[in-house]
């Protein structure tokens, strides 16, 4: 096992790297990217929850079967579920684009990803990695929770306000308006960056290290082209609100 754990973290990092270049290039094609030429697709519904799935399911297997258990553990696999089971098996059917195509292609190399991702995380952090009671109180894990709570409750709010604006306007693109859609264009993905990154600190992991950076690599050149389609596509988009981190960038 601990040679698949090594070249997951390899291959996370490979990938961070890859990625972060190649979305500069190329945008991913689904949501408002979604277009024709990347072979079949099935419903955004069931992509989602097919590429999730491993997530939620290998890091589960590994804390059940961790001789190692502590109350940190516990935290952790309660904050990891709580990002998962939402994203698994909530937000796919709950999303106003569940019935748009989605690329099997990109659904199978997010389910790889995650066969990765969740064989680092749960190996690293259950299986190799030790945390006592102690950890509690040390100051990684105090500001990574901070961190991670945070993160997720901007990227809930954000996914929720987009859902209930899609509702309103089915079948059409509108500028997103108020909390932190005034001064970003990707609040959700804003979160999300925020939350992992809370993770790889609570944790003090390489594998938590390694999925923020992947998270960061994954979703900032994404929401930098999110930014430009709604500039282009609306005249009179905000000119002051920032693609992804508020007042910078």
């Amino acid at each position: 096992m601990i040679i698949l754990y090594q070249y997951s973290i390899i291959l996370i990092f490979s990938f961070a790297l890859l990625v972060f270049v190649l979305l500069f290039f190329v945008s991913a094609p689904y949501g408002k990217f979604s277009r024709k030429g990347w072979g079949p697709d099935i419903k955004s519904k069931w992509a989602w929850m097919i590429m999730e799935f491993p997530s939620p399911f290998l890091m589960t297997i590994f804390f059940l079967t961790s001789d190692l258990k502590s109350l940190p553990q516990y935290i952790f696999i309660l904050a990891w579920l709580a990002h998962y089971v939402s994203r698994t098996f909530i937000y796919p059917f709950s999303q106003s684009g569940r019935e748009k195509p989605y690329p099997v292609i990109v659904a199978l190399m997010a389910v790889v990803f995650n066969l990765l991702n969740g064989l680092a995380n749960g190996y690293g952090v259950f299986s190799l990695y030790s945390y006592n009671l102690s950890w509690l109180y040390s100051w990684q894990f105090i500001s990574g929770f901070i961190i991670f709570i945070t993160g997720f409750a901007i990227n809930k709010t954000a996914d929720e306000k987009l859902r209930k604006l899609r509702e309103n306007t089915p079948g059409e693109y509108v500028i997103p308006r108020g909390w932190l859609f005034d001064f970003i264009s990707s609040p959700h993905y804003f979160g999300e960056i925020i939350e992992w990154a809370g993770w790889a600190i609570m944790t003090w992991s390489l594998p938590g290290l390694a999925f923020a950076l992947f998270t960061f690599a994954n979703l900032f050149p994404r929401a930098i082209a999110s930014h430009r389609w709604y500039k282009s596509h609306f005249p009179g988009y905000p000119p002051d609100r920032k693609a992804i981190i508020p007042f910078i960038l």
